[in-house]
């Protein structure tokens, strides 16, 4: 008896600014694809809200195309939605634009809020709304021509859609973050490594895309139950003292711990086979 063909994943979806591939198994490559505008970001609400429900992809590998990463949110579109909200009334007014800050923020934690791990790979710079996306992001990579830049006191703000809340977490160094944020300089990538705020710098971008690729693969290979509760609980105890985030744990895991995943785990490894060779269900 002939075995079933393997089923076909679901077709992705389409972005004006966003170009998806599903590059290894259960890998999916997400691109910034607005080289015109330095890859000004949109879109990545609805692309991220069903990235997380995908059963398909268990790992999210975020780049840019064209000579640089991003330039961030596109000035143009943010000056003309500002100016454009109507009425005189001081209060209404400013009930609006804070509605239109918290959907600028979305943008980007909707990437954290994603339970699949995001390995971002910058090349070139990665200025303003770049820092913010991120920095809401879980493994950064970046080329050693890189250069990382909180641009926004330049022209005339703070910085209100994440960066200002995360950096401090990722880098570990009030006074970088201080400095960085009150100054717009330029942070290089061996700065950027030995500060934190990445993990490894390559040569260029061919070579950090295969690893960014390869480290993709090599965690979607294993139980998407416990990568995804890991994600998600990292996360939480990041913004939670200790005993809470304990709590948070033990709750989460009750449910969890009785996961199929777990049996076939231990069984792979009594049988000295490797994640890779372990097939875990979709989640």
């Amino acid at each position: 008896m002939s075995s079933q063909p393997p089923e076909k994943p679901k077709a992705l979806d389409t972005y004006e600014t966003l170009k998806l591939e599903r590059v290894k198994d259960k890998v999916l490559h997400v691109e910034l694809n607005r080289p015109e505008k330095r890859n000004a970001m949109n879109a990545m609400v609805e692309c991220f809200n069903k990235i997380a429900q995908d059963s398909e992809c268990h790992v999210v590998v975020v780049s840019g195309a064209g000579k640089m990463f991003t330039s961030g949110i596109d000035l143009m579109e943010l000056g003309s939605t500002f100016l454009m909200i109507p009425g005189d009334d001081t209060a209404r007014k400013a009930w609006n634009i804070r509605q239109k800050i918290r959907e600028y923020q979305e943008t980007f934690t909707v990437l954290e809020k994603c339970p699949k791990p995001v390995i971002v790979a910058v090349h070139g710079g990665c200025i303003g709304g770049g820092m913010n996306l991120i920095s809401a992001c879980d493994i950064r990579y970046c080329t050693q021509d890189a250069w990382f830049q909180v641009k926004e006191v330049d022209v005339g703000l703070a910085a209100d859609v994440g960066v200002l809340q995360r950096l401090p977490h990722i880098v570990g160094n009030r006074s970088l973050v201080n400095e960085l944020a009150f100054t717009a300089r330029k942070m290089m990538a061996p700065e950027a490594e030995s500060s934190g705020l990445v993990s490894r710098v390559f040569q260029d971008k061919e070579t950090m895309m295969q690893s960014a690729f390869d480290l993709a693969s090599e965690i979607a290979s294993k139980s998407p139950v416990a990568v995804q509760g890991t994600k998600v609980n990292l996360v939480y105890s990041r913004d939670h003292p200790v005993s809470e985030g304990l709590k948070y744990m033990a709750t989460w895991n009750m449910s969890m711990l009785q996961t199929e995943d777990i049996l076939k785990s231990a069984q792979g490894i009594m049988e000295k086979k490797t994640t890779r060779q372990i097939t875990y269900s979709k989640l």
